[in-house]
């Protein structure tokens, strides 16, 4: 992951509307949500959630697909991954925690 995208990344998530969402999302999984899913579990007005929105999937953190007439709004776990494996790369001095081939949780 390049500089410009983690700052772009942690950037967006520095926002409590922001934040919320996309944990909702990350809860909901692959299924994802639609915005009025959102707006009701997170009691955020349709205007103010869909700049909110427009922010994460700048950012490359939510990805947004259209199902008919719907929009389904989904975590991009491998961008959440890669966030984090950028901000942990050096942490325990350098040395590895992980095992080579793990990059995450196993859930």
């Amino acid at each position: 992951m390049q500089e410009i995208d983690v700052i772009r990344s942690l950037a967006a998530l520095a926002q409590e509307v922001r934040l919320r969402v996309f944990r909702a999302l990350v809860v909901a999984g692959a299924q994802g949500l639609t915005p009025g899913s959102l707006c009701e579990q997170l009691a955020v007005a349709p205007n103010t959630l869909s700049f909110h929105l427009k922010e994460l999937v700048h950012s490359g953190l939510v990805s947004q697909e259209r199902q008919g007439r719907n929009l389904i709004y989904r975590a991009s776990f491998d961008t959440m991954d890669d966030l984090l494996g950028y901000l942990t790369e050096n942490c325990c001095q350098g040395a590895s925690c992980l095992a080579e081939t793990a990059k995450s949780c196993d859930c």
